[in-house]
């Protein structure tokens, strides 16, 4: 039999799985600052949004045909169309739909997208159980938390291996999330964390195909299907997340339990969370954003430019060092068509990433201007941009946070903005205001009737 002895196992991790059961079911409601509530509402309605704008691109059409197959009851509703199935697989749709543009929030401290896996499964239990938006809130909150700590602890090794960590800690969250709408108890709680803990999705292979998006979408449907087997019994190992043999013995090296234990329920990763401003792979911002400026500066068109020099860390070209993407969704991982149409257009967002203007003349035609030089005195949330112009001129600008991070926010006005930009085109622009109102203020509602009739199609 073999044996891998090259990393000791923890054989006294404290009872983690236990802790993030109790804490799911117990913390009080609103238990936070209006800060982080007020962060909870900016993360829903981004979320919101994301998973209305592309809800008729063909990533989603094609789910929801494999899950009519099935002839699911119509327990709750798909954001931006007119199509209800049942609980699990609308948490799977609403969680592809919600990562399709690769244009919803990210945890900068794990790259995880918090909100996917947890609002999605959330909505549709909440819309089937008939819940406030108070309760939608706290059960965000608290789904967030665990997943996020849990990826605190185990990132960046569980990450470097391949593992897509929105899917792969999502489930977690989404579980936890759902068993807090079903009023588990601790114990059953456990249980479903416990059953989700054997149901990790996502690898970083699928990045740029269809596959990447149905990673939080899986993650979702898995934390909901976990906590509805918990509350009917099903049971899994109570020590499913710490156990050598557990989640996160197996999944990482580095196993840092105070991540997780270290002031729960006093500090919250939401309040942390930030907010796409281009429709791309987050490590490529700082580069698209240096892009802009300059443009703006110099008032740059694509034929000034001679080349492009981008000097980035290693992390950058690992995620996004596509040379010739073809499709669309190929170029949301090219840090070279990021910052070709970032100098052409002034902006990166979801129309940027078409097939159509990935393979236009003009973006060829600067794209192959760039040059991306790995340098690792760079942080990864940087980027080091010089462009040499056919005139003679020598730009330069160094970008240390990109808009939409942490220390530079995107306001609310350009949340809004973005909001509409997306489901406009959807549900029309009445209707995308009202759905806006609606998701950044949820937590007042008695029910979530009005975000479903604003976020949907008719029948």
């Amino acid at each position: 039999m073999a044996t891998n002895t090259s990393v000791k196992a923890d054989q006294d991790a404290p009872a983690v799985t236990e802790m993030l059961a109790r804490f799911a079911v117990n913390h009080p409601s609103r238990g936070w600052s209006d800060e982080v509530d007020k962060e909870a509402h900016r993360t829903f309605a981004n979320w919101v949004g994301c998973a209305i704008g592309p809800s008729t691109h063909e990533t989603v059409v094609a789910a929801l045909a494999a899950v009519k197959e099935l002839s699911p009851a119509g327990q709750a509703s798909l954001l931006g169309r007119s199509e209800k199935v049942d609980i699990a697989n609308a948490a799977l749709l609403n969680g592809i739909s919600s990562h399709t543009f690769d244009f919803d929030d990210t945890h900068l401290k794990t790259i995880i997208h918090p909100a996917g896996p947890v609002a999605s499964a959330v909505l549709s239990l909440g819309e089937h159980l008939d819940i406030s938006g108070r309760d939608l809130i706290d059960a965000l909150v608290i789904g967030i938390e665990v997943s996020c700590r849990v990826g605190n602890a185990i990132y960046p090794d569980h990450y470097d291996r391949g593992w897509h960590i929105t899917g792969s800690t999502g489930m977690l969250g989404s579980a936890a999330a759902c068993a807090r709408l079903l009023k588990l108890d601790p114990a059953r709680t456990q249980m479903a964390l416990g059953i989700a803990a054997s149901q990790p999705i996502g690898l970083r292979e699928q990045f740029g195909t269809m596959t990447k998006p149905f990673h939080p979408g899986g993650a979702a449907k898995v934390g909901l299907m976990s906590a509805l087997m918990a509350k009917h019994g099903y049971t899994a190992s109570k020590r499913a997340l710490e156990a050598p043999r557990g989640l996160m013995q197996v999944f990482s090296n580095k196993t840092d339990w105070s991540e997780i234990t270290d002031r729960l329920g006093e500090t919250w990763e939401i309040a942390l969370n930030t907010y796409k401003p281009f429709a791309c792979g987050i490590v490529i911002h700082p580069g698209i954003d240096g892009c802009i400026q300059l443009r703006e500066q110099h008032k740059l068109k694509p034929g000034d430019i001679k080349k492009v020099t981008v000097k980035v860390h290693s992390l950058v070209l690992e995620l996004t060092g596509k040379k010739t993407p073809a499709t669309g969704l190929e170029s949301k991982f090219s840090v070279y068509h990021s910052c070709a149409v970032g100098l052409i257009y002034g902006r990166a967002g979801e129309h940027e990433y078409t097939d159509e203007v990935v393979n236009s003349a003009q973006v060829l035609a600067l794209r192959a201007k760039v040059e991306a030089i790995v340098d690792n005195s760079i942080d990864e949330a940087s980027s080091d941009i010089h462009i040499q112009t056919t005139d003679g001129r020598a730009l330069h600008i160094f970008v240390e946070h990109a808009i939409g991070s942490v220390q530079r926010p995107m306001s609310e006005a350009q949340l809004k903005a973005k909001f509409v930009d997306q489901s406009a085109p959807v549900l029309g622009e009445e209707k995308s205001q009202k759905a806006w109102t609606v998701a950044s203020g949820i937590a007042s509602c008695s029910d979530l009737k009005q975000l479903i009739t604003s976020a949907t199609k008719a029948p």
